[in-house]
């Protein structure tokens, strides 16, 4: 990754997810892939793991797993996370989506379309996604979909 394209990432994650998030996203001197579009504006940022983001054209970033799994080891607890039991794991962790009725904690700062860290109680992640409440409404509301998830993190024996 040209540190152009760096620092212009680095500065929308630390808007977006707060102060360091670009860093722990799209740290300096990664070996990182970025992806353009025709007009030479970044896409896709790739790492070894997978896909950590991609630049949307709304100028917002939306987490893969592998950047969901860097994210969640460089923003301390709560920050952009959802929280959810046992009973709902396995269905989580394939990429169902999560129902406010199985939200056991949710960050107070997450507002409607925040893409969200989704972790299980262990703090182990589970998922990414777009939430569909507010962290609020999510522990309050008894039904309807909390996070639309975007991708799951698999079978628990591969978790990182």
């Amino acid at each position: 990754m040209d540190e152009r394209d760096g620092r212009l990432l680095r500065r929308v994650a630390d808007y977006q997810f707060g102060r360091g998030a670009g860093t722990a996203l799209f740290p300096v001197g990664a070996d990182l892939e970025v992806t353009h579009t025709g007009s030479g504006r970044p896409r896709q940022v790739i790492g070894p793991a997978g896909r950590r983001a991609t630049y949307g054209t709304s100028g917002r970033l939306t987490l893969g797993i592998a950047g969901g799994r860097r994210l969640l080891a460089g923003l301390e607890p709560p920050a952009h996370r959802i929280e959810v039991g046992t009973e709902s794991e396995p269905y989580v962790r394939e990429g169902r989506n999560v129902f406010a009725k199985f939200v056991d904690v949710a960050d107070e700062a997450v507002r409607p379309r925040d893409d969200v860290l989704v972790v299980h109680e262990d703090g182990g992640l589970l998922a990414v996604g777009r939430a569909r409440l507010s962290g609020a409404e999510m522990r309050s509301f008894a039904s309807g979909v909390a996070v639309q998830v975007r991708e799951g993190a698999g079978p628990a024996d591969e978790r990182a």
